[in-house]
Order: structure tokens, then C-alpha cells, then sequence
């Protein structure tokens, strides 16, 4: 089987290779930023130019991804990740191909849900159906009723879909939902409430991400001090996506609508055989994400213009939400994600030369632009050369941090739902204290409610082991592994003479201790915390995201 891979052109099997190609040549044509025009003849020109372009960029990105995603699917079978050192495809995905770890989990999930409904998938391949479209339609598209759903996807958009199935539309995509708590806060403040972070992390979890944490300690305050019967700050005045599904289903009704736009070709992802053994799997996976890597500036460069300009009005949309799911098959969070980096390289040069030379993966480049100034950019960048996309991660929450406390605040971004929940449970602090108080003071009293309600419940002597995790600070010592640490392991095992020595002991999550380690698949040698070497079981030194491949 390894004889079907050719290193020398690994682009040989796809169709269309050179002509998308060629459209990323044309594609870097478009200068940034595009200068002003006023003639609208000259502007519908130019968004039909972008369109032309960007299109069939993104249904060969699409078609790629499917072929990706059908790898990863067959990679997390069985211990197939495990062999090549790491817990989850999530994890796999982030550190060998910069693929963000919930974006690697939807597209094997979608891999896995075509495999039992052949037409949709092979329409999916075929670039007839786009993978949005599939996500819509695959819960249903099954047995007698598959083929109706895949002509219904062919022929019908998206919001149509959408509605026929009793679905939401999609978030309206110039914002994500997200908002940012930011309270001035003292020394002895933040050491409050971050006791309160601490008692939740230990009651769930130590990977527990922040804003459940927060959600947590809001809920308990809830739970003893009713909010206020009124609601809230009203935002009835923003447009939502249900605001203009009116108008979307206007402008689909109109007979020529989108009619001088280019017709595109399907693009067809390659076939593949995934019967493999996790190194010929990764290497096919390497394999595409190289190929889609080729096309993917350009269609970042085409989107950032498309968005900036608002081109996707003079084309017949009713936003650019709209223009992404029904022209171009993909959902608008991946597409904004992808035009915001590219704005931030376009600020920040080093950045795009440093992805351009492979010295960092697309994920590292995102952490690094999303909150770090031009100034701090090169020195970041050398630091990611050497860590793991998670590690990286972690370093920059703790360097935002601490940013924080010297400036003496604190800072939490928030999901929607969880911003609800925060600004009842400061209502309900104002009602109990019977006058305005000042957000730090609401969160003050929050925090130590929970203090009050849950650290008389988790005191207790610790265990060696316990402690063991405590000092490495609950996490997966495995590079690369974004798992908590739910086990201590002994590097000389007991059984060969080793001792309970802390040097002598690590901390693991149960996926590394009980299917990598003791099976065989995974050796640790060193003394702990910081002196270990992970081998596989082939003898291939485990640097996550930075090791060697063999074809």
C-alpha cells in the first residue's frame, strides 16, 4: 500500500490541481487594500472578479477538507492516535497540522456520519453537494429518503434547508458572540476571587475553561440570591439573522438572481483508501492538508477583500453571512476566522513570513495575532518555534495575565450565554445589597460566596499522587496533550525497582498512562518534571508537532 504515495508530486492526483493554481497566482493579483472606486460599474466589476476567483478556491479548499476529515475519522479507530503519541485527533490534529481541535472533531464527525449514507457522501466528493450543506441535511438523509435529500441539496439553498427542517439560521457572522468582563481590581481583590477559581477548578476540573468556571460561580450566587424580576439591558436595537430572512428570501426568489455570476465546475476530492496503519494515515493526512496549505493564503487574502469591501452586497446577498453559506459552501465563523488572521498579517509581515517558511503552523499564527502587538511579535514567534500549540496557548493566557494583574484588573471573555447568566447574578448582587454597586464589588461578593459554600467541602489530605499532579499543575506531562492529568505514573516502574521518589513520578492523563505507556506504545525515560523523553514504540523520539516523518 505505501507504494501509492508519490512524495515527488503530491499534487499528482488531484483534478484541477493547476488550474486552482493558477487561480491562487491570480488571486495574489488583488492588491490590499483595494483602492477606492466610486464608478459602480467599475465596483460590480471587480466583486464579479473576486467572486470568479474565490469560489472555486473555496469549493477545492471544501473538497479537501472532506478527504481530511475522512482521515482523521479513520485515525481516531481504535488506538490508531494513540500510536503516533497523542490522546485525540483533537490534539493530533492542532500540533501536526494547525487545524484547530473542535474544528479536526466536526470534520471526522462529518466523515463519519457520510459513511453510512453513500450518495450524499459521493455528492459530498463530488463538489455537487458543499460540506455546509451536508451538515444540514445528513441527520435525515438516510435510507429511501437519502437520494430526495441529496437532489434537495443540490438544487436548494441553504436557508431553505434550513427552514424546511426546522433548524436556526446561522449567527450572523461580523461578530462572534463572545463579551469581555473587564473590572479594576487590587492585589487582595484578585487573590478573592481567584481562591473561587481555584475551589471550582477543583470541584470541575483542572482544564475546566474559565468561562465555566465563572458560569458556576454565577449559577451558586443565583442559586441563594434571587435576581431582580425585570430584564436586563434590552438589544432588541441589533439586526439579527432572523431580521433578514425576509429579505434573503426575497432576493432568492428573483429570477436572475446571482445570474452574472461565474458557474463553477465541481472540485473533486481525490479518492482515497483509508485502510491503513496510523503512519500511512498520517502521512495521508499530511499528504492533503499540504495541498489545501497551497491555496490557503489566497483564499484568506480573496475573503478579507470580499468582507472589507462589502462586495457581497453589488452580488445580490443580504449579508455576508448570507454570501459565505450559499456561494461559497462554508460556514461564516471559518471564513471570518480566516479573513481576520490575514488582516493581522497583513499588519504584521514577520508573522506571514514565519507561516510561509513553516516555522509556525496556522494555529500558532492565529494565537499569536490575536492579542499581541507588532512590537512583541518576533520574540513570540521564536518562542513558538520551540513549544506546542497548547503550550503556547497556555503561555499566552498566563502572559495576559499577568498583564492584568500589573495593571490591576481582571479580565474574562464570556460566550453570550454565559455573559446572561453573569449579568443576572450582578443584578441579583445589587438587589442584595440593596444599592448600585460597582461590577468589581458584584463580582467580589460573588466569589466569596462560593469560598463560603464549597471550601468547607473540599478540604481533605492529599495523596502522593495528588500531590504529584498538584506540582505539574494538573496537566498531561505528554507533549502536546491538552487532556488533564487524572493519574500519576512511576517513569522506573515499581515492579523494576523504582521508587515513589516525586523525580521518579509524573502526572498523565488515563489515555497516555493506561493505552500508551503500559502497552508498549509509549516509553518515558528521565527524571520528572522536566527532564523526560517520550519515544514511541519504534523508537521514534515523541516531539509533538516538530518530529520527523518517514513516507
Amino acid at each position: 500500500m505505501a507504494e501509492a504515495f508519490d512524495p515527488a508530486d503530491p499534487l499528482a492526483d488531484i483534478p484541477d490541481a493547476a488550474r486552482l493554481d493558477a487561480l491562487a497566482e491570480v488571486a495574489l493579483m488583488f492588491p490590499w487594500p483595494m483602492p477606492r472606486v466610486r464608478d459602480p460599474a467599475e465596483c460590480h466589476q471587480v466583486a464579479y472578479l473576486v467572486d470568479k476567483v474565490l469560489v472555486p478556491l473555496s469549493r477545492g479548499r471544501g473538497a479537501l477538507e472532506i478527504a481530511i476529515g475522512e482521515g482523521l475519522a479513520a485515525l481516531a479507530i481504535g488506538d490508531r492516535v494513540v500510536d503516533l503519541g497523542y490522546s485525540n485527533i483533537g490534539d493530533y490534529a492542532r500540533e501536526e497540522h494547525g487545524i484547530n481541535a473542535s474544528t479536526a472533531v466536526k470534520m471526522a464527525r462529518l466523515a463519519t456520519r457520510l459513511r453510512e449514507r453513500p450518495l450524499l457522501r459521493e455528492a459530498v466528493r463530488a463538489g455537487r453537494v458543499s460540506p455546509r450543506k451536508a451538515e444540514i441535511v445528513v441527520a435525515v438523509a438516510r435510507g429511501e429518503a437519502e437520494a430526495c435529500w441529496v437532489h434537495r441539496a443540490e438544487t436548494e439553498t441553504v436557508r431553505k434547508l434550513q427552514a424546511d427542517l426546522g433548524k436556526p439560521p446561522g449567527e450572523e457572522g461580523d461578530e462572534l458572540p463572545w463579551k469581555q468582563l473587564c473590572v479594576p481590581m487590587s492585589s487582595a481583590e484578585r487573590a478573592r476571587v481567584d481562591e473561587a477559581f481555584e475551589l471550582a477548578r477543583r470541584e470541575m476540573g483542572p482544564t475546566t475553561p474559565k468561562p465555566q468556571l465563572f458560569e458556576a460561580m454565577c449559577q451558586e450566587y443565583l442559586n441563594a440570591h434571587p435576581g431582580p424580576d425585570e430584564e436586563g439591558e434590552s438589544e432588541s436595537f441589533f439586526v439579527t439573522e432572523e431580521d433578514l430572512e425576509p429579505l434573503k428570501e426575497y432576493l432568492e426568489q428573483q429570477s436572475n438572481l446571482w445570474a452574472g455570476l461565474t458557474q463553477v465546475d465541481p472540485v473533486q476530492a481525490p479518492p482515497e483508501s483509508f485502510e491503513y496503519d496510523a503512519k500511512h494515515l498520517d502521512a495521508l493526512i499530511r499528504r492533503r492538508v499540504a495541498q489545501r496549505d497551497r491555496w490557503e493564503e489566497s483564499f484568506g487574502h480573496l475573503a478579507t477583500l470580499m468582507r472589507s469591501t462589502r462586495s457581497w452586497e453589488l452580488l445580490g446577498f443580504a449579508s455576508f453571512a448570507h454570501y459565505c453559506e450559499e456561494r461559497l459552501g462554508m460556514a461564516v465563523r471559518t471564513v471570518i476566522q480566516r479573513a481576520r488572521l490575514e488582516r493581522s498579517l497583513y499588519q504584521t509581515p514577520l508573522l506571514r513570513t514565519a507561516m510561509r517558511e513553516k516555522r509556525i503552523s496556522y494555529e500558532k499564527a492565529r494565537l499569536l495575532a490575536r492579542d499581541l502587538d507588532p512590537v512583541s511579535i518576533p520574540g513570540w514567534i521564536e518562542r513558538a518555534e520551540t513549544m506546542t500549540c497548547i503550550e503556547l496557548r497556555r503561555a499566552l493566557d498566563e502572559e495576559d495575565e499577568r498583564q492584568m494583574c500589573a495593571r490591576g484588573a481582571l479580565r474574562i471573555w464570556l460566550p453570550a450565554t454565559v455573559a446572561a447568566v453573569a449579568s443576572a447574578a450582578f443584578r441579583a448582587a445589587q438587589r442584595e445589597a440593596g444599592r448600585w454597586i460597582s461590577p468589581t464589588e458584584c463580582l467580589l461578593r460573588i466569589a466569596d460566596h462560593f469560598i463560603e459554600v464549597w471550601k468547607p467541602g473540599l478540604k481533605g489530605k492529599q495523596t502522593l499522587s495528588q500531590r504529584i499532579r498538584k506540582r505539574d499543575r494538573h496537566r498531561c506531562a505528554v507533549p502536546g496533550c491538552s487532556r488533564a492529568a487524572g493519574q500519576s505514573h512511576h517513569v522506573e516502574f515499581l515492579s523494576q525497582g523504582g521508587s515513589d521518589d516525586p523525580r521518579n513520578q509524573t502526572a498523565l492523563c488515563a489515555v497516555h498512562h493506561l493505552r500508551a505507556i503500559h502497552p508498549g506504545r509509549m516509553r518515558v525515560t528521565g527524571q520528572a518534571p522536566d527532564k523526560l523523553r517520550w519515544v514511541l514504540r519504534d523508537g521514534e523520539v515523541f516531539r509533538a508537532g516538530v518530529r520527523p516523518r518517514r513516507s
